[in-house]
């Protein structure tokens, strides 16, 4: 495909997540900062995320939402990157990229809110408890410096990007699997990149 890549985004949104990945893909595409109060929920944007949510991307005529699927797609879209395995060694892959983006996702928001699930009921929650959750995700990453396979890809850039995003801010435990493996990804070229370019676009406090 040869259309424009346009990407929707705010710096301080899992938007990053989405650019990490652009910048893995390593085509060009257009930046469209959005704002959470104002252009996020007017109808030109609500038109192509009816959540008025970030991020988002176009490409061409398809419309991409929630990270795990913008990384899936490009992955796909560009499989020049290298960015996912072949389809008979994506078992990892998929089920790694979609567990962060399901149960740990779900786990860590509840646990944030202090939402406990009472262990009679927990067989009705998608994650059951936030402590298995956060210890099969220990498990999924120990030893290994990729996921997927002896290669980074995208289900990296995604599941990374949630390990380091809940260690920063508290929300999951700073265990010495989770440092090892985030910490192995964090240096890379695009990684660098793409924190840099979002934090350029922070407001600064005056």
């Amino acid at each position: 495909m040869t259309d424009t890549l346009h990407f929707y985004t705010n710096p301080m949104s899992r938007g990053r997540i989405a650019r990490w990945m652009l910048e893995e893909v390593g085509v060009p595409y257009e930046t469209h900062l959005l704002d959470y109060s104002t252009t996020m929920k007017a109808p030109e944007y609500l038109a192509i995320n009816p959540m008025g949510k970030v991020p988002a991307i176009k490409h061409g005529r398809t419309v991409v939402t929630e990270c795990a699927a913008i990384c899936a797609y490009l992955a796909d879209a560009f499989p020049q990157a290298g960015l996912a395995p072949a389809v008979e060694a994506r078992g990892d892959y998929y089920r790694w990229l979609f567990f962060a983006a399901g149960p740990v996702e779900a786990a860590v928001t509840n646990q944030s809110l202090g939402v406990v699930v009472p262990a009679e009921k927990r067989g009705m929650a998608g994650y059951g408890s936030f402590e298995d959750t956060i210890n099969a995700l220990e498990q999924a990453v120990t030893g290994k410096r990729y996921l997927a396979g002896d290669a980074f890809s995208a289900a990296d850039v995604y599941v990374g990007s949630q390990i380091g995003w809940g260690m920063m801010f508290g929300s999951i435990d700073k265990r010495q699997a989770f440092e090892t493996y985030v910490g192995g990804l964090m240096s890379r070229p695009a990684s660098v990149r793409a924190r840099a370019m979002d934090d350029a676009l922070i407001p600064k406090k005056p």
